[in-house]
């Protein structure tokens, strides 16, 4: 051991205390968990090379911080203890075989839930009734939060009892009290109005809402909580961790829908690979899994060390967010003329992928949110979509400024236009040498989806003037695709016989790719299912175009003005000469499915998808989309700047409106299919799934399982609403290994 090691360990444990007490007192952390992680394994590693070094006042040997000095401390009846992480699969199967020898059996059964990101809680109840609650604090004691609590409503205040049913007269419950991230960005946009500091991620929010001495200003805040655990149970009906869970949910108390139990640790890595993937599908922050063994007699045996459990681990991935320097706010022409603008950053990790780039929306977003170049922002990472910057971190840096778009277009030069009633700002000249590139890269991306041929090899081709436009695309050869960097002749053919494959796309996806004005997915699907064929468009007056479903005066007169110019006329001609379908085909057919009846209006940029997509989703389900607001419409699909016409209308004729994001779920982890087949009409403005009844049991409204003889007379439940929650059940199930 060298007195350098000895000055090391002595400097992390008072640069861990430090970070400790930002985070857990203070709220207000310096670091990331990914950076305080990295300190404390560094800690971890000398401490085990250097045992004699271990002291009891050490971070390593202890959980969590001092309680805050604002709140009436208060001892917990059983102490709440800390879990050591795994990061990769090699790990998990060690502690698996450390859990097996010290049992002295392999048959060993997990259970796993998401890890909630939010602030650890625990519940008295008291014959049932809820009497106090408290945070973690340092694992002992922790702070009296019992007013602030009692507001949010998916706490149960008693238990759900059946008749004569006696309760546990002492009843300790552990859970994550969270924020959603629907809230989260609510709440930062109302403090960055205010001129006040955003908060840098969503559990900072839920620690400073459920700390405020307030409570009347915590209950304005959507807190919402999981139940994931027991201290003291004596008398509760259950011999392991799974059963108690259900026994829970059956008493009102708001479990986790995606636990699982496992019967090898192969399926419970397998869980951690898939949920890593999956995180973005939820409307609340996990950041790992927590896996526990499920027997509480071979918890007991296993026991503890230093109030860390020997029977539970927690799986952590990288963070989905983290904070960086905007160096520059660019501006990109779409195809439709919308200037978009985008942040290059200072590269960063975030979620295990480095990030140079994120999307800024609009003009009125960036300067809402009060975004400006050279500051310090947060970045955020949901999944495979383009990162997006949720605000700056406070105060400005010195000479920054409020953020304008150009007054002229960067790729032409004409005068910008900004239309009334519009969020995006728009070059109006229709040869500017955007329309041109972009139609392609949206033909090849989205409308024609040609494998092999992405975004970077268009811009390269149109670079060496080798394709201009579509017809161009499909007179490429093999030998000129070669000539670009990256592509040898099995990769060239490969591509070469993929355009070739993509002249078979339905007509609908041709009209849309055409890059006509105002004619998306659903105008393009709309479109084509009334006129049939190509001809009988070209020919069509703006009075034909009107009687199509969901087109209005002024978009109907763009279509017949496209289809008279005779550029374009010449551009369909060379396209159908060439072998592109412009007439309709069985898949343009009605479908019948579960939402067959249905009708929706999609607005405002949605999470991780297109709203072509969520469209083509819907259609797929029988439902029909349009593109106004009627009082014969479902419900209303809002994403993030959603038109304030099309929600004027819909709260006028009291038309749901269907909050997006983690309401619309992926199936297979494929963009371009979407299961929406549960939504249903919420009170609160959101999302939720029809409940799901059987024989002999039904899951309420408020995500517990209610059994005959059980009633709900206890006040204060709540669920999983579209501001509280994930907005969708999935059915807990046992896994045997993959």
């Amino acid at each position: 051991m060298s007195s350098k090691e000895e000055k090391r360990v002595a400097e992390l444990r008072d640069v861990l205390d430090y970070h400790l007490y930002r985070y857990h007192v203070l709220d207000d952390p310096e670091v990331t968990d990914a950076e305080y992680d990295r300190l404390y394994d560094e800690l971890v590693a000398l401490e085990e090379t250097n045992p004699k070094l271990v002291i009891a006042g050490s971070p390593t040997q202890r959980v969590g911080a001092p309680p805050s000095e604002k709140f009436l401390k208060v001892q917990h009846p059983s102490p709440m203890g800390s879990l050591e992480k795994v990061t990769t699969d090699e790990a998990l199967e060690k502690w698996h075989q450390d859990v097996c020898k010290r049992l002295g059996t392999s048959a060993v059964a997990y259970v796993t839930e998401p890890k909630i990101d939010g602030l650890s809680i625990n519940l008295i109840y008291e014959a049932g009734i809820f009497v106090r609650g408290a945070t973690r604090g340092d694992g002992r004691q922790g702070e009296d939060v019992t007013p602030n609590l009692r507001t949010i409503k998916a706490i149960s205040m008693r238990m759900q009892l059946a008749e004569r049913e006696t309760p546990p007269s002492l009843l300790e419950v552990r859970g994550e009290v969270y924020l959603p991230l629907s809230g989260f960005n609510q709440l930062n946009e109302r403090l960055v109005a205010e001129g006040k500091k955003p908060t840098p991620n969503p559990r900072n929010a839920a620690a400073g809402s459920l700390r405020l001495k307030d409570s009347t200003i915590t209950a304005e805040r959507p807190l919402s909580i999981w139940i994931h655990g027991l201290g003291q149970r004596e008398g509760l009906p259950a011999d392991g961790h799974w059963e108690s869970l259900e026994w829970l949910r059956a008493h009102g108390f708001r479990t986790n829908p995606y636990a699982e139990r496992h019967e090898t640790v192969e399926s419970v890595a397998a869980a951690c690979r898939d949920w890593e993937k999956r995180r973005i599908e939820l409307d609340y922050e996990i950041d790992g899994i927590v896996i526990k063994v499920d027997s509480f007699d071979q918890q007991r045996r296993l026991g503890a060390l230093h109030d860390r459990p020997r029977w539970a681990r927690a799986f952590k991935w990288a963070p989905m967010t983290a904070e960086t320097k905007l160096n520059k706010i660019h501006i990109r022409v779409g195809r439709t003329g919308a200037l978009n603008p985008w942040a290059q950053l200072e590269p960063v990790e975030v979620g295990g992928v480095t990030v140079s780039q994120a999307t800024l929306h609009n003009e009125e977003d960036i300067n809402r949110k009060d975004i400006r170049e050279g500051d310090n922002v947060i970045v955020q990472r949901a999944g495979d979509v383009i990162p997006q910057v949720v605000g700056p971190v406070l105060p400005h840096a010195k000479g920054t400024k409020p953020f304008k778009m150009p007054k002229q277009c960067p790729l032409c030069g004409v005068d910008v236009v900004k239309p009334e009633g519009e969020a995006m700002h728009r070059c109006p000249n229709r040869a500017c040498p955007s329309r041109g590139l972009e139609s392609l890269i949206n033909w090849v991306q989205a409308a024609a989806d040609i494998e092999g041929v992405g975004e970077q090899s268009v811009r390269r081709l149109w670079d060496l003037g080798l394709v201009r436009s579509l017809p161009e695309l499909y007179r490429l050869t093999k030998e000129q695709l070669m000539e670009l960097e990256g592509y040898g002749e099995i990769s060239a053919t490969s591509a070469i016989e993929s355009i070739d494959a993509s002249k078979q796309v339905p007509f609908n996806r041709v009209l849309f790719g055409l890059n006509i004005p105002d004619v998306g997915w659903v105008t393009a699907q709309n479109l084509a299912r009334h006129f049939e064929n190509v001809d009988r468009l070209l020919s069509a007056a703006q009075e034909d175009i009107l009687e199509v479903e969901g087109i209005g005066p002024e978009r109907a007169e763009a279509i017949a003005e496209w289809f008279s110019d005779e550029p374009n006329r010449a551009l369909v001609e060379e396209l159908r000469s060439l072998g592109l379908r412009f007439e309709i085909g069985d898949e343009l057919k009605p479908v019948e499915g579960p939402l067959t009846g249905n009708t929706y209006v999609i607005t405002g940029t949605l999470e991780a998808f297109t709203r072509d997509e969520a469209a083509a989703a819907l259609q797929a389900k029988g439902a029909k989309v349009l593109n106004s607001v009627s009082g014969k419409t479902t419900g209303l699909i809002v994403g993030e700047e959603p038109g304030s016409s099309k929600l004027t209308k819909a709260r006028k004729v009291e038309v749901p409106i269907l909050v997006s994001g983690t309401k619309l779920r992926r199936l297979n982890q494929k963009p371009s299919v979407w299961d929406l087949s549960d939504m249903s009409r919420c009170d609160t403005g959101g999302v939720r799934p029809e409940k799901k009844t059987s024989a002999s049991r039904k899951r309420d409204d408020f995500g517990t399982t209610s059994r005959p003889g059980f009633g709900r007379s206890g006040p204060g439940l709540g669920g999983p609403t579209s501001t509280t929650g994930d907005g969708r059940f999935a059915p807990r199930r046992t896994r045997t290994g993959r």
